[in-house]
């Protein structure tokens, strides 16, 4: 049987083949099915559609680099989004109002702060800085020792002028440095926190300066420094011209002003000079030379100081009648305190950690100016030094025995500033009266508000939370409690609501004796005697004083606002350098870290045992 091929030619089906159309139509659809369900090979695929064709990537010659024109777009595109969201983010915000949160208000200690240390820029003398900013005051006393042929010393310009008048003591000067310098070694955080920290270095290093002045201070050994500049003797029925006997300008003088100097009569002066000169050398510690001709400084008036220490009763007449040193161990105890901390000389803690020394500086005794920190009595102040290195680096034996008794000291000292206890009177108004009802009672309440409040930083620092008196302990903010309670006195939290530091508050003293404040600078000169009229004017001073902590109130907080009183009204170097040290104290937050820990240790060397030395070498 013989059918048509559909692809040419004839086809041959055998009639045992054959099937009907509708089997072959089911063939078929079979046929298809299994065509559809399977899928071709990668083979296969490219046999129907061939070789594929490979998409040309475009690529953006940048010269020195060929970079995807793609890759090139985005980076672009990128680009130009950001730098217009920025753009849009800058202009908004500059033409949007701006609502900064304010700083916060300084509080009144930092306030004050600014004011006490501006007292001293009116006291300077010698020529000014041209930013001392005390419009009023100018160069003054530029002939201070000079024309005095073969003297060691060419001439003694500089200084402070030690309160209302235009004298040069350099015993109070020097205790006034060395409380400054003893606040910025301890606060130095808080005067940079204030912005003050230049400011008080350079008032301490104007004192130093010319304390370096007032002896051979490139010698070993001295015999003899200076110990005032100028004179207050004014005897009845004297004429001699001088800086109590004439009421002028210090710009204006034109007298002759001596430099009184001492042989051997002077060794408490020397020791003072000498904690003032080491003190300052920490502060100064960055600046290695200056440092290094302190401490050098230093150790010469302290080796003066020691070899007359027999003679400390034979000081001048004048100088003694001033300022008087009741003692003369409290000096030597102050001075080697911080000649061990400006060198590590364990020579100078053997020294003042000697049972001996501490008796003659009076750390048994019970007196009733015991514990009273001042330009004369200087024992509170190195008990408490002495006090730090126990706490803080605990040498042990052989100091530990006078430490320990110096901390138990300090310990009795602070309780006896507490109200609970009545070792001090307090004036209805509650100003502690330290120096018992006697006149200018300030500058003792301010020194103890800075040995309270650095003693409660000092514990703090420690972990210990307070210290016991006899049975009772209390917590280390009673102290500050204290402090502050002084200190906001002075700044007029009293019954009389006056600020007895000038310039701060609206209600301060506005005729303090101040020989520069009570006089115009139109006035061209005033001569000796004219110009007691300024002094015993009605009028308040026509130049304000800025920050001059006056004398103070008596003991039943009276207080006369009259320029002839200086016992109520007289600013002194002395005072407002502890009103300086409370206030930096005071300042700020409370923290653990108030004070600074190290810095004072800078020179302090390990007090263990020495290093044994290396065997010798070993031979066969």
């Amino acid at each position: 049987m013989y059918g048509r091929d559909p692809w040419g030619g004839p086809l041959e089906i055998n009639a045992a083949d054959s099937v009907t159309d509708d089997d072959r139509s089911r063939n078929l659809q079979e046929l298809d099915r299994a065509v559809l369900s399977r899928p071709l090979d990668a083979t296969q695929q490219s046999w129907l559609l061939g070789p594929a064709e490979t998409k040309k990537k475009k690529y953006v010659d940048l010269g020195c680099l060929l970079v995807s024109r793609k890759i090139f777009l985005w980076t672009l595109g990128t680009f130009v989004v950001t730098a217009f969201l920025a753009g849009s983010i800058t202009t908004i915000s500059k033409i949007m109002p701006h609502h900064k949160p304010k700083p916060p208000q300084p509080d009144n200690y930092t306030v004050a702060l600014h004011k006490a240390l501006m007292f001293f820029n009116a006291q300077k003398s010698g020529k000014l800085p041209k930013d001392n900013n005390v419009t009023w005051r100018g160069n003054s006393c530029m002939q201070d020792g000079k024309g005095e042929p073969g003297e060691f010393y060419k001439d003694l310009v500089g200084g402070y002028y030690d309160a209302g008048d235009a004298i040069k003591f350099n015993f109070p000067m020097s205790y006034a440095m060395t409380l400054l310098s003893w606040s910025v070694i301890e606060y130095s955080a808080k005067y940079e926190a204030a912005g003050e920290l230049n400011h008080v270095k350079e008032v301490i290093k104007w004192g130093t300066d010319y304390f370096l002045k007032t002896f051979n201070s490139s010698a070993d050994t001295i015999y003899v420094m200076v110990e005032q500049v100028g004179s207050g003797v004014t005897g009845k029925g004297s004429k001699v011209r001088n800086d109590h006997s004439c009421w002028m300008r210090p710009e204006d003088i034109d007298y002759q002003r001596n430099a009184a100097k001492c042989y051997s009569s002077c060794p408490n002066l020397a020791a003072e000079m000498a904690a003032a000169l080491a003190s300052a050398s920490i502060v100064f510690k960055d600046n290695r030379v200056y440092s290094e001709k302190l401490v050098h400084g230093a150790k010469t008036l302290y080796k003066f100081a020691y070899a007359n220490k027999w003679s400390h009763a034979k000081r001048s007449k004048e100088s003694s009648e001033f300022y008087k040193s009741t003692l003369f161990w409290d000096e030597i105890l102050w001075g080697g305190a911080w000649l061990y901390y400006a060198t590590g000389n364990v020579t100078y803690l053997e020294l003042v950690t000697s049972h001996k020394l501490a008796t003659r500086a009076g750390a048994f005794g019970n007196s009733s100016y015991y514990g009273v920190f001042s330009w004369d009595n200087k024992l509170p102040g190195a008990q408490l030094l002495l006090t730090r290195l126990r706490l803080f680096l605990s040498p042990g034996y052989p100091y530990e025995d006078i430490l320990r008794t110096f901390h138990n000291q300090t310990s009795i000292v602070m309780c006896s500033y507490l109200p609970y206890f009545h070792k001090f009177n307090r004036t209805n108004g509650g100003l502690i009266q330290l120096n018992h009802g006697d006149p200018q009672p300030l500058q003792y309440a301010a020194n103890a508000a800075f040995l309270a409040t650095l003693f409660s930083d000092y514990l703090d620092a420690a972990d210990t939370p307070g210290w016991y008196c006899g049975p009772t302990f209390y917590p280390t903010d009673v102290l500050r409690d204290f402090a502050r309670s002084q200190i906001d006195y002075i700044l007029g939290k009293n019954p009389r609501k006056m600020s007895y530091v000038v310039g701060f508050g609206h209600h301060y003293p506005k005729h303090v004796h101040h020989r520069g404040a009570s006089i115009p600078k139109s006035v061209k000169k005033e001569s000796c005697k004219g110009g007691w009229k300024w002094r015993d004017t009605k009028k308040g001073n026509p130049n304000t004083i800025v920050g001059a902590m006056v004398a103070g109130p008596d003991k039943h907080d009276g207080f006369h606002d009259v320029r002839a009183n200086y016992n109520y009204t007289e600013p002194t170097i002395a005072g407002n350098a502890g009103l300086v040290a409370a206030l930096v104290a005071l300042s700020g937050a409370k923290t653990s870290r108030a004070i600074d820990k190290n810095t004072i240790f800078s020179a302090v060397r390990p007090l263990g045992p020495d290093t044994p030395p290396p065997p010798a070498p070993w031979h066969p």
